[in-house]
């Protein structure tokens, strides 16, 4: 019986772990660079698509938009570098290319290794407890089964041995059997 609500378990937790893949950057976007870049009319600052090397969960786009990944920026010397998951690509304003070949490209992907290794392992953690529980439950179900089982709703006055039992049989009549 338990055996089932153990596969249906083991399976959710597979599901919630996702990819063991960090999660990186791959490329840039050229097409949504402005038209004008490498021109007199180019921006000093703009914003800079790259895109995601695989699907970045609610967890993640949290932690990348999140405070946290602004202080580390800016203790990078990144503080005017704001950051925006859309979809597949992580949008980097305030920025430009010259700043990202220089070493904002490697404060990204170190910072979003960090934040996918944090989350495996608060994921690992989060599973392990989940289990604990699990097996921890399984036991009590089991012993809670194996106590009920042990009930009898027999008096105590007419609680017989089995050979008591055959041998009053064997008088009433009764045949053993060879």
């Amino acid at each position: 019986m338990f055996g089932a609500y153990r596969e249906v378990m083991n399976a959710q937790l597979k599901i919630a772990g996702q990819s063991p893949e960090l999660l990186g950057l791959g490329s840039i976007l050229v097409g949504s660079l402005p038209a004008t870049l490498l021109t007199d009319d180019a921006p000093d600052r703009y914003t800079v698509e790259a895109v995601f090397t695989r699907k970045v969960d609610r967890d993640e786009v949290a932690a990348i938009e999140g405070g946290e990944t602004r202080a580390h920026l800016s203790a990078k010397g990144y503080s005017t570098v704001e950051l925006r998951v859309a979809d597949r690509r992580l949008e980097i304003a305030n920025t430009h290319l010259e700043e990202l070949r220089d070493g904002l490209a490697a404060v990204l992907a170190d910072r979003l290794a960090e934040i996918s290794a944090a989350l495996v392992a608060e994921r690992e953690i989060a599973a392990h407890r989940f289990q604990d529980a699990s097996d921890r439950e399984q036991a009590r179900a089991a012993s809670v089964a194996a106590l009920a089982e042990s009930v009898a709703f027999i008096r105590p006055d007419m609680r017989f041995d089995d050979g008591a039992r055959i041998e009053d049989w064997v008088e009433e009549g009764g045949s053993v059997r060879d």
